[in-house]
C-alpha cells in the first residue's frame, strides 16, 4: 500500500470505500453450495435462487460490481477461498471459532438455530438420550457435524455425514436415517414444506456451544479492505429497507437478523 493510499485509508476511511477500494473490485466472486434451500438452490432453468443469492446480488448492486457465483461442495468452500478461487463465501456459513482461525468474516447476515427432523410419532426428541442407538445424518462440513462428533457419537448415537443436505433428506425418507440434524429454518421452509416432508416434524432447538447461530460472509484472512466494503453494503441494505424486503419475500414476518 503506497503512502497516499495509506493516508486515504486512515484519514478518510468512510469516504474512501467507494473511491479507493471499489476500484479494486469490478466483480465479486462468491463461493456457494447450491443445495440448501431456501437459502441457496437452483431454479428449474439452472439459475441460482434463495435468500443468500438475493442478498449477494443486492450487496453487489450497492458496491456497483458484478456478482459471479462459483459453485462448490460446502466442505470445499474454505479451501477454495484460501486458494483464491473466489473472493468470499456466501453460503449460509455459520461463524465458529474453528473457522475464524482459517478465515475472516463480515458482519452478521442472519442467525438461526439447529434442530432435528424425524418422523411424526417416532418418539424421538431433542434429548440425546432418545437418540441412543439411532442413526442421525447431517451435512458434511457443517456446525452440525462438529456437534454430532463431539456430543452424539459419544452418547451412543450412530452418525452419518453427507455431501449435501438433499442427500440427508433422501436417506431420511428412504428409512436409512432415523433423524436429520440441520438449521431449523432451512428444514421448516425447505424439506418440511415439501410433499416429501409431510410425515415429518421438527424438534425444539438444540442448545450447545458447538452450535453457534450467527451466519456471515467468509473472507480471506487479513482482507480488511473487502470486509469494510461488505460491512458497509450490509449496513446500507438495512438502512434503506432492502434487507427487510428480501427477508419478507422469503420468510414472511420472521426476523432472522439478531443485530449482534
Amino acid at each position: 500500500m503506497n503512502s497516499l493510499r495509506k493516508m486515504c485509508f486512515i484519514a478518510l476511511f468512510p469516504l474512501c470505500l467507494n473511491v479507493a477500494w471499489a476500484k479494486d473490485y469490478t466483480t465479486l466472486r462468491f463461493g456457494v453450495d447450491a443445495n440448501y434451500a431456501p437459502f441457496e438452490s437452483k431454479a428449474a432453468d439452472g439459475s441460482l435462487k434463495g435468500f443468500d443469492i438475493d442478498l449477494g446480488h443486492s450487496i453487489c448492486a450497492k458496491l456497483q460490481v458484478k456478482c459471479i457465483w462459483v459453485e462448490s461442495d460446502f466442505d470445499g468452500l474454505i479451501p477454495g477461498l484460501r486458494a483464491g478461487k473466489f473472493d468470499g463465501i456466501l453460503s449460509s456459513m455459520t461463524v465458529t471459532p474453528t473457522r475464524e482461525k482459517a478465515i475472516d468474516f463480515s458482519n452478521e447476515l442472519f442467525s438461526g438455530f439447529t434442530a432435528y427432523v424425524f418422523k411424526k410419532g417416532s418418539g424421538l426428541s431433542a434429548d440425546v438420550a432418545s437418540l441412543k442407538g439411532k442413526t442421525v445424518g447431517y451435512f458434511q462440513g457443517s456446525i452440525q457435524e462438529a456437534y454430532a462428533k463431539a456430543v452424539l457419537d459419544k452418547a451412543g448415537v450412530k452418525i452419518q455425514s453427507y455431501q449435501n443436505q438433499d442427500q440427508v433428506y433422501y436417506d431420511l425418507v428412504a428409512g436409512r436415517l432415523d433423524a436429520s440434524l440441520q438449521d431449523a429454518l432451512q428444514a421448516q421452509l425447505g424439506f418440511l414444506n415439501s410433499p416429501q416432508g409431510a410425515d415429518y416434524e421438527i424438534s425444539p432447538s438444540v442448545e450447545s456451544p458447538y452450535l453457534p447461530s450467527k451466519t456471515a460472509i467468509g473472507i480471506a484472512k487479513g482482507n480488511v479492505e473487502l470486509k469494510a466494503l461488505l460491512d458497509k453494503a450490509i449496513q446500507a441494505l438495512h438502512e434503506d429497507g432492502t434487507y427487510d424486503s428480501i427477508q419478507k419475500q422469503h420468510f414472511g414476518d420472521l426476523n432472522l437478523y439478531s443485530g449482534k
